[in-house]
C-alpha cells in the first residue's frame, strides 16, 4: 500500500508537466456541460432511433432542437453478409450474417457552420436458428434470429454512439 501511494506521489508531477489530463473523471464539468448543448436529429429507421437515443442518454443533451448550441446529424447505413454456410446433401444455407454499421456524422453551430465531422463503423454478428428438414419451419425460430438480429445491431448501434461521443470529447478538449 506504501509503494503504491509512493509511485503515485512520484507519477503524479511527471504526468502533470507533460500535459495529460483526464478527459473524464468528474474534473471536467465544463465538457459535460458543452456535450449536453448538443442536439441530436432524429435518424430513420429502427437502428437510427436506438443510435439517436443513446447518444442523447449519454450525451445527456436536450430532446429538443430549442436552445441547442450544437445539432449533430448522424447518417447511418447497414450492410448484412453472410459468413459461415453450412451444407448437406439436400441443401445449404447461411447460418451466420455480419451486420456492418456505418455512421458518418457532422456537428454543426447554430449558425449551420460545419464544426467537426467524423465516421465510425461497428460491426455486429449473429446466429441464424435452425430451421430446415429436420427441423421443421417454425415461427419460434425466425423471431429468434430477428430478436439475435436486432440485439447485435443494438450493441453495434450502442459501441458507435459512445466512439462518438469520445471523438466529441477530443475535440472540443482540443478546441
Amino acid at each position: 500500500m506504501k509503494v503504491r501511494a509512493t509511485i503515485i506521489a512520484i507519477a503524479a508531477p511527471l504526468l502533470a508537466a507533460c500535459g495529460f489530463h483526464p478527459l473524464y473523471g468528474g474534473m471536467n464539468g465544463a465538457m459535460s456541460t458543452t456535450l449536453s448543448t448538443i442536439y441530436v436529429e432524429p435518424v430513420p429507421d429502427r437502428i437510427g432511433y436506438e443510435l439517436r437515443n443513446q447518444m442523447i442518454d449519454l450525451l445527456d443533451g436536450p430532446g429538443t432542437a430549442g436552445g441547442a448550441a450544437y445539432h449533430l446529424k448522424l447518417a447511418l447505413t447497414q450492410t448484412t453478409q453472410g459468413v459461415a454456410l453450412q451444407s448437406d446433401p439436400n441443401s445449404s444455407s447461411i447460418t451466420r450474417y455480419n451486420d456492418t454499421l456505418k455512421v458518418t456524422y457532422t456537428l454543426t453551430d447554430t449558425a449551420g457552420k460545419t464544426v467537426t465531422s467524423g465516421t465510425e463503423t461497428g460491426l455486429s454478428a449473429y446466429n441464424v436458428l435452425p430451421t430446415g428438414l429436420l427441423i421443421p419451419l417454425s415461427p419460434q425460430a425466425n423471431y429468434g434470429t430477428l430478436a439475435a438480429q436486432q440485439d447485435a445491431d443494438k450493441r453495434a448501434a450502442q459501441d458507435i454512439a459512445e466512439r462518438i461521443r469520445l471523438d466529441l470529447n477530443v475535440f472540443f478538449a482540443k478546441h
